[in-house]
């Protein structure tokens, strides 16, 4: 047989990783959908038409509110999900113009665990979690209390790797740093999609 020869036409991809240390510059703020919710949906769904037919209503416990409210890992420490960072790079995208599209299939946010409830990926952070309880209305206008998490201070270390034919390290860094100080992470960051945030979850690199 005639030998054949084929020209490489796609290369292979070049992915490399940085790690960055961030540090806040405000507090980061934590609402996680707790385990209790989940299972209190799943009842309801199970009971069907019997659901709210002489329900009593259970005390509230705003120690537990506080405790579900975190994201805790499988070996016990609260961590942030690390698509928050990864979101946030590529939200950061369409301040420099590159597409966002593109950034989907270039970075990537590697994790230190995973969550014990839904097996989402975590960063670890460093600092001690607080109660923050305000007020706030649901979808239907009616008030409410919510118990958040709040870290400050707080910090973290973070393994961004990404495709180098679409980014260098510094590229990287840069965005990075637009998105502590432009979009934000957690509850009431800067990029909030509900409103403008309450100018939480900010950091620099």
């Amino acid at each position: 047989m005639k030998e054949q020869t084929e020209n490489l036409v796609i290369k292979a991809p070049s992915i490399k990783t940085a790690k960055f240390t961030i540090t806040g510059t405000a507090p980061y703020v934590q609402l996680r959908f707790s385990q209790k919710a989940i299972a209190a949906m799943m009842d309801k769904m199970q009971a069907g038409s019997q659901a709210n037919k002489r329900k009593v209503r259970e005390a509230r416990d705003f120690d537990e509110d506080f405790r579900a409210a975190q994201h805790i890992s499988t070996e016990g420490w609260v961590g942030i999900p690390a698509s928050a960072f990864r979101n946030g790079l590529i939200s950061a995208c369409r301040l420099v113009g590159f597409k966002m599209t593109l950034a989907k299939l270039s970075l990537f946010v590697g994790e230190d665990g995973f969550d014990s409830v839904d097996a989402i990926p975590l960063i670890k952070i460093n600092g001690t979690p607080e109660p923050l309880i305000m007020h706030a209305r649901n979808a239907t206008g009616v008030c409410d209390i919510r118990v958040r998490a709040k870290f400050w201070p707080w910090s973290a270390e973070l393994r961004v790797s990404y495709d180098s034919d679409q980014f260098s390290t510094a590229d990287v860094g840069n965005l990075l740093l637009r998105v502590g100080q432009q979009v934000g992470i957690g509850e009431g960051r800067p990029d909030s999609k509900a409103s403008a945030g309450m100018g939480w979850g900010t950091f620099t690199i």
